[in-house]
């Protein structure tokens, strides 16, 4: 059998693109990732398909792990010859009982590496746009577990040099015992109107930041409800500057958007949400299913030599179009002269992850102009054309290349279908109005969203519907939903400019 290896590899301090290119790295050879709470699922994205994953959940309350039990699992799964990634939360030597674990292992003799991390108090008052340090007011930085271990008799902390010491002064995990902090501060001498921060959910769409006087910080966190985690940053430099806080002038920040494409949509629409300081909330309305088994997509692919265009008209139908091709044992070279089409620029970018370069592309992205304007652009009169598309594509673009003169073949290679969600979190919300935008990104999408989902429940809410474009607004309004804004570029990011102009409006 062979020997298991260990990386203990700092997850970073939430946002999953935070983590170290070593860390992702580390990820991908993995066989066996355990993590705990404090480390994003998203992370996962890193790793190969086929990964065990072991939760090890480290919180009070049934179904949490201890320390113990967490040891455990790690030397099992390396002494089975696994690779085996631990993630921690922020940075693994920071607060995060490394030597703990990295004891263990050494106990039965197996190797490991420690993969450093961005650490919590760090990239924390980054986002929040406090400097730790500061050539006026902070020299000096003393980072201080807001936790100490159960049942130790004598702290290990040194309020009476904490009180005295002239910087900054930053307590992991800290929320829970904010006011003992306060008090010891204060009664050992600290000024009580020393400035504080506390920042909760740091790096993430939920971030806040409550700041107020060290003497008052603990009630009014009390009052805002802050939950964990959350990072105390007291000093001068926590009064900070508001003009810094960049990651909460985005226009889209803490604002929750609900995605209803596919799953695989879903995931790439939420990171780009996120990227632009959104609260993405998946509701997966559709499936895509592939068709390519059929007699008529194999059919087109014997005789594929013979097409002089071939036209795509979703990034789906690329995707899947290539994972057939390569299941058949082809490759690109199948286009041979071939002129390809692309009804967008997403679609475009589609093909040019498998080396194809679109030769054309319309400035509308539209099926009805992709037609009209192929037409004007190339002499389609008595050419072959093969489409590749969504079998509930409508047949607009056939009758308008037909009706030029084209022979066209139109080949379903997937179809969306239903896929069925529970609502009542998601109805729930937009009676509440805690959601901002719903969003929609074809007329399959509507569908199958508003199969499950009333249309009653989004005229009643305060969310607003924005759509991909003209056609998925349509389809919209035939469900009786007022469609609020409709991207004038149908893309993913055109949809979210369009959210964002929206928004802007309000914040000026």
């Amino acid at each position: 059998m062979k020997k298991g290896f260990v990386y203990l590899v700092g997850a970073g301090p939430g946002r999953a693109d935070l983590i170290t290119v070593r860390g992702a790295e580390a990820l991908a050879a993995a066989e066996c990732v355990i993590y705990d709470k404090l480390a994003n699922p998203a992370l996962l994205k890193f790793a190969r398909e086929d990964v065990e994953v072991v939760h090890v959940p480290k919180r009070i309350g049934e179904g949490s792990c201890t320390q113990d039990e967490i040891n455990r699992v790690l030397v099992e799964k390396a002494l089975a010859g696994k690779t085996v990634v631990r993630l921690k939360g922020g940075d693994p030597c920071i607060f995060g009982r490394a030597s703990e674990e990295l004891a263990a292992l050494n106990a039965v003799g197996v190797d490991f590496e420690i993969v450093p991390g961005v650490t919590a108090g760090v990239a924390v008052a980054s986002y929040a746009g406090v400097m730790l340090t500061d050539r006026d007011t902070s020299s000096q930085v003393a980072f201080i577990t807001g936790q100490e271990a159960p049942g130790k008799e004598e702290t290990g902390i040194d309020w009476d040099l904490l009180a005295k010491f002239n910087g900054t002064i930053v307590f992991y995990m800290g929320i829970g015992n904010l006011d003992s902090i306060a008090r010891h501060l204060i009664e050992k001498g600290r000024d009580a109107q020393t400035p504080a921060a506390v920042i909760a959910n740091a790096t993430l769409p939920t971030q806040r930041v409550v700041r107020a006087s060290l003497d008052k910080i603990h009630a009014e966190c009390t009052r805002q409800d802050v939950k964990p985690p959350a990072i105390v940053v007291i000093g001068a430099v926590a009064g900070g500057d508001v003009r810094f806080d960049w990651f909460s002038k985005r226009p889209l920040f803490g604002k929750t958007i609900v995605v209803t494409r596919d799953a695989a949509g879903n995931a790439d629409f939420a990171g780009r949400i996120i990227k632009r300081g959104g609260n993405p909330l998946p509701f997966a309305a559709i499936r895509i299913k592939p068709l390519t088994d059929s007699n008529e997509f194999l059919a087109a692919m014997a005789r594929f030599s013979d097409y002089e265009w071939i036209i795509f008209t979703s990034s789906n139908g690329v995707r899947i179009f290539f994972e057939a091709l390569a299941a058949l044992g082809k490759d690109a070279r199948v286009f041979g002269s071939a002129k390809i089409a692309a009804i967008g620029s997403q679609t475009a970018d589609g093909l040019a992850q498998f080396g194809v370069r679109a030769d054309f592309v319309p400035d509308v992205f539209t099926g009805k102009e992709l037609g009209r304007q192929l037409i004007g652009a190339a002499n389609v009169q008595g050419k072959k054309i093969l489409l590749l598309r969504s079998h509930i594509a409508s047949n607009e673009l056939v009758e308008l290349l037909s009706a030029a003169g084209a022979q066209v073949d139109n080949v379903a290679v997937y179809t969306a279908v239903t896929e069925k969600r529970e609502p009542s979190r998601l109805i729930e919300g937009l009676r509440e109005g805690t959601v901002n935008w719903l969003t929609f990104a074809s007329p399959s999408s509507v569908d199958g969203f508003f199969e499950q989902v009333p249309a009653e429940a989004v005229r009643a809410g305060r969310g607003k519907v924005a759509s991909i474009g003209p056609v998925t607004s349509e389809r919209l309004k035939q469900h009786g939903v007022k469609v609020d804004v409709t991207a004038a570029e149908h893309t993913i990011d055109g949809l979210l400019d369009a959210i964002e102009e929206i928004e802007k409006r309000y914040i000026n």
